[in-house]
């Protein structure tokens, strides 16, 4: 059963909802997971049953919740960690990318024994931000500080790229059509061709848009977070068209974009200090604010019927159920 602190924090976050019609609350409940203090949890990601990891950044460790308990564990990455990224493979191990060690761990599920894969000399410090596992098993990845790059995990070849425009590579996500990444500072979509490694630059509608995150829908189409528009945008592989959509709002930031099993997407937007839901096959926007200020969601991830944040400044893990 739900601890029953985090049962308090729900009940509490959803008297605090707004802008939500009642089909919305009826569909929608939601609860908070209380971490220890300071650990900076950066980005989450839940096994495909059970246990939800997430980046302790300020740390250095990675956590594991189990949210039938509340229960938390820390696990120490090592001398100079500062975990960015996490994603769960299918064999249940966590992938971190490390920018602190400037190296890709793998975290075996069960065990919890650590693989570390450094990045080659020459990149002493790539800022590592996520990463993504392809059909092959391949994990392809970016660095803030210009670079993406990809991993094979049986042998531990490794090979960077410089990005185009240099720093910015930051969400990445993947389809039959390539490998995806937004840059934040380059303000571009950048699409990898897995076969030479190869990334060509689809410029967004939007002048000066700052996409931070990426990721594909059932379809194969491309949905990134516009941080300095406030858009969600989305961008079709198959005929290069784009579209977009100004967020609900006097000043929103979208950071973070999810989308789920449903094809319906997520984002965090810091302006509104809430998380939004987007409906494409409707149009509208559904705004899910936190009743503390500040909560600071960078990243969101899920699995199905649930969504999941961190919020990074107040310690906490937050789950939507959305059935």
């Amino acid at each position: 059963m739900m601890g029953a602190r985090a049962i308090l924090l729900a009940v509490v976050l959803l008297a605090g909802l707004l802008s939500v019609d009642r089909s919305a609350r009826a569909e929608i409940t939601a609860a908070e997971y209380p971490l220890p203090a300071g650990v900076g949890a950066h980005d989450v990601a839940p096994a495909a049953v059970g246990a939800v990891w997430f980046t302790a950044q300020m740390q250095g460790a990675l956590g594991r919740l189990d949210p039938a308990t509340g229960h938390v564990e820390l696990l120490p990455l090592g001398k100079d960690s500062a975990p960015h990224g996490v994603i769960v493979g299918p064999d249940g191990a966590a992938w971190v990318t490390d920018g602190g060690s400037n190296a890709i761990l793998r975290v075996d599920g069960t065990t919890r024994a650590i693989s570390r894969f450094p990045l080659p000399s020459g990149r002493n410090y790539a800022n590592l931000n996520t990463a993504v596992l392809d059909p092959a098993g391949i994990l392809w990845f970016t660095g803030q500080d210009g670079v993406y790059g990809r991993l094979e995990p049986k042998s531990g070849a490794m090979k960077l790229w410089e990005a185009p425009r240099g720093p910015g590579p930051y969400g990445i996500t993947r389809t039959a059509a390539g490998v995806f990444f937004a840059s934040l500072a380059g303000n571009y979509l950048g699409r990898i061709d897995p076969a030479t490694g190869t990334a060509t630059v689809l410029e967004p509608p939007t002048p000066r848009a700052g996409p931070r995150r990426a990721w594909a829908d059932s379809h194969g189409l491309i949905w990134i977070s516009e941080w300095n528009a406030g858009n969600v945008a989305r961008y079709d592989p198959a005929n290069g068209q784009w579209r977009s959509w100004h967020l609900p709002g006097a000043h929103p930031q979208a950071y973070a974009v999810f989308v789920d099993d449903r094809d319906v997407v997520w984002l965090s937007d810091w302006g509104a200090n809430a998380i939004v839901r987007f409906d494409p096959a409707t149009e509208r926007f559904q705004a899910f604010p936190f009743k503390s200020a500040g909560a600071d969601v960078r990243q969101l991830l899920g699995r199905p019927g649930e969504v999941w944040g961190a919020e990074s400044a107040l310690d906490r893990l937050i789950v939507l159920k959305t059935r």
